[in-house]
């Protein structure tokens, strides 16, 4: 039996894709494993979020070439989008952006099974006039929760962003589709759904909105025990989504909210679609549905211009907001985006403010925990760790190491949080 090897960077659409592609690979009668060295192929699925994560992709693909000469190649994703040095990387067999993986992966088989791979196949799509959802389906994954992609692309264009070029404009999978397989993916056992996008929020498929989707789902995916949404933007948060919140459980007690930055000036420069007060209102309205909700962001720090007063700002609106946990990203120089020939903060100013806010993030987020220390919440069990643990999240993503019982991997149970050791949150399982 052949061998695929599979690297996957970036999001949670990168993963979603890739689990698609394996199980396509895998009804082929072809095995899927990690990368190793005696793979006959390998996928190398990019990003191409940051300058870091390009020069990782490039790593991975050089890697795969050098682990196995003879294998073939296939790098396809953000990075062989965005980037035209990726047709010049020798060794690489199959070159395919975003759009069209599956033809990637069709390409790859071919090249398999007739043994040769001496033409170079390249297909990169003109992603800004891709209208066409490309439908990929998952029906297993190697983890205790599930993804399902239901959205790509952005029309944002924020200034810092190159992603818009990568994705291309937003298109819409079915609703009666995303109904489908997630019951699929139910029927299969798993509890726990993410939806992800590239701007989820932007879902709409004929009168169908987010909102309106999420409904359905909650009504016609009777096993589902736990829903999630991978990311939204504050100003896509509506009154509908607030009070499904309110009222439905089986939604996550989680919402990830990129922020950017709490200064208003930064956020006119990025060219978001809110401002500081804004997202204060609708935080509020969410915490009014649910008092107790999770709530986590991304902060760009360093962005062109960015002066200690208004890095300040963001600090300050950080902690009156109480994230539970903050993801720091210092600003990145994209190329081909408005904010490259921006003023450009120094480096050393960004690390040192970066710091900061990471220090900020670790108490907000210790607060949040503690909070929970004496209480009992549903967590799903995912995997078993070191110490006869096992270890999985609940609703508010708060992550519970319990003592470990391998009947119970995958089962949805009540645990009472214990206490706080060597920043791990400890629980027993309540009956």
């Amino acid at each position: 039996m052949k061998k695929v090897g599979f690297i996957t960077l970036g999001c949670k659409v990168n993963i979603y894709e890739s689990n698609a592609l394996k199980n396509e690979l895998e009804a082929r009668g072809l095995e899927v494993s990690e990368a190793t060295e005696d793979c006959d192929a390998y996928v190398i699925n990019t990003c191409s979020v940051t300058n870091m994560a390009d020069a990782k992709s490039r790593k991975m693909i050089r890697k795969c070439i050098k682990m196995n000469p003879e294998a073939v190649v296939c790098a396809m994703g953000c990075y062989t989008q965005t980037n035209k040095e990726a047709k010049e990387i020798p060794g690489v067999d199959v070159l395919i952006g975003n759009g069209n993986k599956k033809e990637g992966i069709n390409k790859l088989c071919e090249m398999i099974e007739s043994g040769d791979h001496s033409n170079k196949y390249v297909n990169i799509l003109d992603i800004l006039d891709n209208h066409e959802y490309e439908q990929l389906g998952v029906t297993t994954y190697d983890h205790t929760r599930a993804f399902v992609k239901i959205e790509d692309g952005c029309e944002n264009f924020c200034t810092y962003c190159i992603i818009p070029y990568a994705r291309g404009p937003v298109r819409c999978k079915e609703p009666n589709e995303v109904i489908e397989e997630l019951n699929r993916i139910c029927d299969n056992g798993y509890l726990e759904v993410v939806l992800a996008g590239i701007h989820t929020g932007r879902y709409r498929y004929g009168d169908t909105n987010l909102s309106a989707l999420v409904r359905r789902i909650l009504n016609e995916v009777p096993r589902l025990k736990r829903l999630r949404l991978s990311s939204i933007e504050i100003n896509e948060v509506d009154d509908e989504f607030i009070e499904m919140m309110k009222d439905n459980r089986i939604l996550a007690n989680h919402l990830h909210l990129p922020l950017q930055s709490g200064s208003d000036l930064i956020l006119s420069r990025m060219e978001r679609k809110y401002d500081s007060q804004f997202f204060i209102d609708k935080v509020k309205k969410i915490r009014e549905a649910r008092p107790d909700c999770s709530i986590t962001t991304d902060i760009i720090v360093g962005f062109p211009y960015e002066t200690e007063e208004e890095f300040m700002e963001t600090y300050n609106f950080s902690r009156n907001i109480e994230f539970a946990k903050i993801h720091v990203f210092p600003y990145s120089v994209r190329r081909g985006t408005k904010a490259e020939k921006m003023p450009q903060v120094n480096d050393t100013v960004k690390k040192e403010r970066a710091t900061r806010l990471l220090a900020l993030s670790r108490e907000l987020e210790e607060n949040y925990s503690k909070k929970f220390i004496g209480k009992t919440l549903d967590l799903i069990v995912e995997h078993e760790v070191a110490g006869g643990l096992m270890t999985g999240h609940t609703s508010n993503y708060l992550q519970v190491y319990l003592p470990l019982n391998k009947d119970l991997i995958g089962k949805l149970i009540n645990v009472k949080i214990l206490r706080e050791e060597n920043n791990k949150l400890i629980g027993e399982i309540v009956e």
